[in-house]
């Protein structure tokens, strides 16, 4: 891939557009067939759910995009690191479920979640929650959709808090009124909360520290495709398929409310 040219690049992503498109319906399909049923379930780590759903889901997103593009890395959550992808060009970053808790409970709001990434930033993105019926999709340079029709994030910079989701500590900092503020109700599928900012649903969403290149690769395209941000608290973009796959505090708005976020926050440092 390192001596590809810009239009035979762009002709591979029209290709695995489609690809992605079908392959993250057909997991969704998978996921929801499993949905609320009797599922074996463990921990990882210290207190991460996953599920046998995870698992097949990921095994049907691997079988299908690997096997179709054989020279491109491979990320995801449910799959044991392979340091190969740090030489790709374009590496998958695939999410099988997120919001594992919530689909454990039986719960709405989790999604199927997969980016094509480029050296270090996402190309194409879809994110599909079957259960709600969004499938938002993403291709760089050409805006996002949900469910086929063009989306944008809410303009303008003032902020109404019952349109902001995140933990509430870290979105106090933006309370300039000293009074209490209500948030938007918790959205425990960390890619959608964010992918909400991208429909205008949300003002701004936040990620608490942790997250991972899996959680916000498909989303943070989503947003910028949506004519929205995603950043780190400093402006910064976020890099992907690097060594270190984990993120600190992270923020997504339209531009204009995003870029006033991060100068407020700047001010106001985390401690």
């Amino acid at each position: 891939m390192a001596d590809v040219d810009a239009h035979s690049l762009e002709t591979i992503l029209t290709r695995d557009a489609a690809l992605l498109k079908d392959t993250v319906r057909e997991a969704g399909s998978l996921a929801h067939s499993m949905f609320r049923t009797e599922l074996r379930k463990w921990i990882k780590g210290a207190s991460s759910p996953v599920s046998e759903a995870d698992i097949a889901v990921n095994d049907l997103l691997e079988a299908r995009l690997r096997s179709a593009t054989p020279g491109y890395g491979w990320l995801s959550e449910e799959s044991a690191d392979d340091s190969t992808r740090l030489s790709r060009r374009l590496t998958w970053v695939v999410d099988p479920i997120d919001g594992t808790r919530n689909y454990l409970n039986g719960h709405d709001e989790w999604c199927v979640s997969v980016a094509l990434v480029e050296d270090a930033a996402p190309v194409l993105a879809a994110v599909y929650a079957p259960t709600t019926n969004e499938f938002f999709f993403a291709a760089r340079g050409q805006g996002t959709t949900l469910n086929g029709k063009a989306v944008r994030a809410a303009g303008g910079s003032a902020l109404d808090f019952s349109r902001v989701a995140g933990p509430k500590p870290m979105v106090e900092r933006l309370n300039t009124s000293g009074g209490d503020i209500k948030l938007h109700p918790r959205i425990g599928s960390l890619a959608l909360r964010l992918c909400r900012v991208a429909d205008g649903v949300l003002d701004a969403a936040f990620a608490g520290g942790n997250s991972h290149d899996w959680d916000l690769a498909a989303a943070d395209l989503i947003v910028q495709e949506a004519d929205g941000r995603m950043s780190d608290l400093s402006g910064d973009p976020i890099l992907y398929n690097r060594r270190e796959v984990a993120h600190g505090v992270l923020v997504a708005a339209g531009r204009d409310r995003h870029a006033s976020i991060v100068a407020h926050l700047r001010n106001r440092p985390l401690a």
